[in-house]
């Protein structure tokens, strides 16, 4: 089955991102912070919430934007502005997709220490964490705000490991916050019963990643370059999508470096 324009995880027009999620945001942390294992309302497929959420947290706004991938051909890639830095993709939880996760666990081998990579320790924070895979591999090509939430985050987990990471995450109220400010900030009613899973790509030393936090390693995809990142993304996300063909819930946003 081909990825095709439409096939959206969000619906309806596109909204602003609302300072009143901030109320409901921190009403829902204090009704989650007194749950054991830790939720958060799922992060919307929606570049213009992503984008606020990154701005606000220290990526700078003149130096990257989220944007929609309306399709894997050749002329629809075309269409998204370049280059590209990161690709996130939204996929259904299926049978076979947990099968094939499991299997690859039990198959888990060394990778490269220069990939940035952390575990997954929170119900429903894929999406953010798509995005701080993203950026934690462009420290070196994206300027972040000195002094803010991702500059701090990044030097402090630079020498931490996988589950490190995520424990220092599943631990910082701000970061916490600002994921419920941008889950209740989207076109659709967030729900925490979420079964769809984000994912990013990434290219680090020329080889594409597969960085998936319920997984236990990054996943190689083969040679990659800056040039063909997306393509190379496109292609390995048409294999996914060819192996659920009954599972229409799928999206893809790219990260993309803005022209100056």
């Amino acid at each position: 089955m081909a990825y095709k324009p439409g096939q959206w995880a969000h619906k309806g027009p596109r909204q602003e991102y609302k300072m009143r999620a901030v109320t409901s945001a921190k009403v829902l942390w204090k009704n989650k912070a007194m749950a054991s294992a830790k939720r958060w309302l799922p992060l919307e497929a929606n570049p213009d919430v992503m984008n606020q959420f990154l701005w606000g947290l220290g990526l700078r706004e003149d130096e990257a934007e989220c944007c929609d991938v309306y399709g894997l051909d050749e002329e629809l890639l075309e269409m998204v502005p370049k280059p590209v830095l990161a690709v996130l993709f939204l996929y259904p939880i299926t049978t076979q997709s947990e099968e094939e996760r499991l299997q690859q666990e039990n198959e888990k081998k060394e990778y490269n220490s220069r990939v940035y990579f952390m575990k997954q320790t929170v119900g429903n924070a894929c999406g953010t964490i798509g995005l701080l895979h993203a950026l934690g591999n462009l420290t070196s090509e994206v300027k972040l705000v000195e002094g803010s939430f991702f500059d701090n985050f990044f030097k402090s987990t630079a020498s931490l490991d996988p589950l490190q990471r995520a424990t220092f995450l599943e631990n910082d109220k701000e970061m916490e916050v600002a994921h419920l400010v941008a889950a209740t900030a989207g076109d659709t009613e967030a729900s925490d019963n979420a079964t769809a899973h984000f994912i990013c790509f990434a290219c680090v030393d020329d080889e594409l990643y597969e960085l998936d936090g319920r997984k236990s390693v990054p996943i190689s995809h083969g040679p990659s370059s800056p040039s063909t990142l997306l393509r190379d993304a496109a292609k390995a996300i048409q294999s996914m999508i060819q192996k659920n063909p009954d599972s229409f819930n799928f999206n893809v946003i790219a990260l993309c470096k803005k022209s100056g």
